[in-house]
């Protein structure tokens, strides 16, 4: 009798020891989950938006990727082309987005439309855009495209550099015959045009990799020089998670940096994200790169006020915007340390 009450006994006990087990190995995986929702072990999904194409232009942003500083950061960054379709400002502005990538006179023009976002960093401290030519034709000046036919890319920061550069060598717009262009080089292989606007890192180099030779009219000559690639988000993503963004913009710098020493790897690193991309043109590309960069000029992607003040002083004067907008909120630096 005694013996069977015993038995059911430890039967009891053990019953009550398995759902004690049970009940704590839930409470664990309870635990373990919400710890993975307060993000203590799960990477935050956030979006980058690009100013244009997968390119080396970008490589910094790869980098960061395939270097796994983004994920040091607690973030899992998604890259996404840009360009007419996509605009990388309306893109982010929308909220469906948290970074991007554009002009800085883009910034300028957004606030004045009341659209909230604040640039980040600076990642081209000089401008790669240039106007250039075939070295056949003789023109090396801006005083030299009096008269010629000349292409245009109308609207946004190639236009902006290319009237102010006109402004400062004292010429007239009706002076020079103009012929809105896209990105097709062929009217300026044809002679159909005698300039062409582009970037030093890229349509330079692509109508050199044909055998060539060019002569650049370089805007830093005419005493303009405006940021160009920016990295931006909104306030609202700032004021939500502060420390989100810092460790965005640390983790992207550090990419940029790489880059920097080492060039061929991170041109190879855009390979995986563009389609059709040529590794010498990319290596090209992103050595040409370095110096716009001012990788000397510490910390990388700094900005200056008075270069924000400059921007948005001819952005003015040449009326692609009205009024003036505050300088301290369309910028920090507070995020790159």
């Amino acid at each position: 009798m005694w013996n069977k009450s015993r038995t059911k006994a430890l039967m009891l006990l053990t019953s009550l020891l398995l759902l004690l087990t049970a009940c704590g190995n839930n409470a664990g995986t309870e635990k373990a989950e919400g710890q993975g929702a307060e993000g203590s072990g799960e990477l935050k999904k956030v979006v980058l938006r690009l100013k244009w194409i997968h390119q080396a232009q970008f490589a910094g942003f790869y980098t960061a990727v395939e270097k796994g500083f983004y994920k040091e950061a607690g973030l899992d960054v998604e890259i996404r082309p840009g360009g007419s379709d996509f605009p990388a400002v309306q893109m982010v502005a929308s909220g469906s987005e948290e970074f991007g990538v554009t002009g800085a006179d883009q910034i300028i023009i957004a606030r004045e439309k009341g659209v909230p976002v604040t640039a980040l960093s600076a990642i081209y401290r000089k401008t790669p855009f240039v106007m250039f030519a075939l070295k056949e034709s003789g023109i090396k000046t801006m005083e030299d495209l009096v008269g010629q036919k000349v292409g245009i890319k109308l609207g946004g920061n190639e236009e902006l550099t290319f009237r102010a550069m006109e402004k400062s060598a004292g010429i007239e717009t009706s002076q020079i015959e103009e012929m809105p262009i896209k990105y097709d080089l062929s009217p300026l292989l044809t002679g159909q045009v005698k300039a062409w606007p582009g970037y030093v890192i890229n349509e330079v180099l692509a109508v050199e990799e044909q055998g060539k030779e060019v002569n650049i009219i370089d805007p830093n000559d005419y005493g303009i020089n405006f940021y160009a690639d920016t990295l931006f988000t909104t306030e609202s993503v700032i004021k939500k998670d502060p420390e989100m963004v810092r460790g965005f913009v640390q983790a992207s710098m550090k990419g940029w940096d790489y880059a920097v020493q080492h060039p061929e790897e991170a041109a190879e690193f855009g390979l995986k994200y563009g389609e059709k991309l040529d590794l010498k043109h990319e290596v090209s590309m992103m050595k040409a790169s370095i110096p716009l960069l001012e990788p000397e000029k510490l910390p990388l992607g700094s900005m200056d006020e008075a270069a924000w003040k400059t921007l948005q002083e001819n952005l003015i004067d040449l009326k692609f915007v009205k009024k003036e907008q505050d300088i301290s909120a369309l910028f920090t630096n507070e995020y790159l340390n």
